[in-house]
């Protein structure tokens, strides 16, 4: 038996706001009585990293293992003033971090009757049974009126994902931030156990996927309300309330910008791929294949060549959707002055405010020790390496929480 973690961050479904102090119980889902693990959140909402056991390593590398490769627990969260939450299946694999966010509802805003808000967490697609896609153009026929289609690739704030077929009108739609989306995806896709080229291949292939959706508006133009679906035989996996996990997270905050383009092609190309063990799909890429190959020491998108062609590239978007300001293009550190400065010092003083363990700082636009001691502090927080240095991946993930602290404040 090996030994993966869990982390569990607690928030409140009326605000996003951490849940400090909830009561966590672990126990595996198989024996759901016996707990093995309890703990609290900290001041972040968060619990620190739980060690538990796991299946071997191996049998997340090999298409030929049909052995479970993931442990599943099952986590009861309580709460003062909050419905409890019960979450059923959430998966851990040797050697990496699973982060099991939870959204817990005020009392004040649960229906009378209800008791506790109950999650279960389906097979991981390369061990349960999905749908296989249903093949489409890797190229949409677009007609470029500036009015219903995208004029320029953009990476869109939210993504509304429907919870079933495209038909199935009884199905839910929910209101995705584009990042939590991918990350998503891409844990009920791959497993996090693989090589960090692999994993980025198969983000990129995801992303570029979506983004086709968005930019072709591909579900709206048939008169539907969403963006994409959840079903594997038209779009990805996507999992309401599923643990992601960190090595993945790590991945799609560097690159969530990047998609896939083919020369003379505006749109995001439709990369469509299967799992290539009980789905064969020529001509695309497989994701036990982009496994082999990035355990070989393929790179990233020598992995996408290999299986969609030479003439494949990694391109990035003109723009981000519902960001205060863009990256400057360059890492802020010690020694750095001026307005970008300023901007991210004001608003980490903001995410301060509700994020207690992040210290005060004052926006002065000179990045000294101070300023460096709070970006390491909500690295720590939000999963980023604990640098202390302000790169791509955390200005916009400071810009993501700050963006949805003040949302917030301006609607109370």
């Amino acid at each position: 038996m090996a030994q993966g973690y869990l982390q569990v961050d607690v928030v409140s479904d009326a605000n996003s706001f951490p849940v400090q102090d909830a009561d966590i119980v672990v126990a595996r889902t198989e024996e759901p009585d016996e707990i093995i693990e309890e703990t609290r959140t900290n001041s972040s909402g968060q619990t620190e990293n739980l060690p538990l056991d796991a299946p071997p390593l191996e049998l997340s590398l090999s298409p030929e293992e049909t052995e479970r490769p993931y442990a599943e627990y099952t986590i009861r969260i309580t709460a003062p003033g909050f419905e409890p939450f019960v979450v059923s299946g959430t998966e851990v694999l040797a050697d990496v971090t699973a982060i099991q966010g939870i959204r817990l509802r005020p009392l004040s805003n649960v229906p009378a009757g209800e008791q506790t808000e109950t999650v279960t967490i389906p097979d991981h697609t390369l061990y349960g049974d999905y749908l296989p896609k249903i093949a489409e153009s890797e190229i949409k026929p677009v007609i470029e009126t500036g009015e219903i289609v995208l004029s320029r690739v953009v990476v869109p704030q939210t993504v509304v994902v429907h919870d079933g077929v495209p038909t199935n009108a009884s199905a839910a739609n929910y209101y995705v931030p584009y990042r939590d989306y991918i990350k998503n995806v891409a844990s009920s896709e791959i497993y996090a156990t693989w090589p960090r080229s692999a994993i980025v291949a198969n983000v990129l292939a995801i992303m570029s996927f979506t983004l086709n959706r968005v930019y072709t508006e591909w579900y709206r133009n048939q008169g539907y309300d969403f963006t994409i679906t959840s079903s594997t035989a038209y779009d990805h996996k996507w999992i309401y309330g599923r643990n992601i996990f960190e090595s993945i997270s790590v991945v799609v905050d560097d690159i969530f910008d990047n998609y896939l383009s083919r020369p003379g092609v505006k749109q995001p190309i439709l990369t469509q791929y299967c799992d290539g063990r009980k789905v064969r799909c020529p001509g695309w890429m497989t994701q036990w294949g982009s496994c082999e190959l990035g355990e070989a020491g393929y790179s990233p998108i020598e992995i996408l060549r290999n299986f969609y062609g030479d003439d494949m590239y990694i391109n990035t978007a003109e723009q981000i959707s519902g960001i205060p300001a863009s990256w400057p293009g360059y890492d802020l550190k010690i020694g750095a002055t001026g307005d970008k400065v300023r901007q991210l010092q004001e608003q980490l003083d903001a995410i301060s405010s509700v994020y207690t363990a992040i210290p005060d700082i004052s926006p002065d636009g000179i990045y000294g020790p101070a300023t460096a001691e709070a970006v390491r502090k909500f690295q720590s927080i939000f999963g980023l390496p604990q640098t202390g240095v302000v790169d791509f991946a955390t200005w916009y993930k400071i810009s993501h929480i700050y963006v949805g602290i003040t949302r917030i404040a301006e609607l109370s």
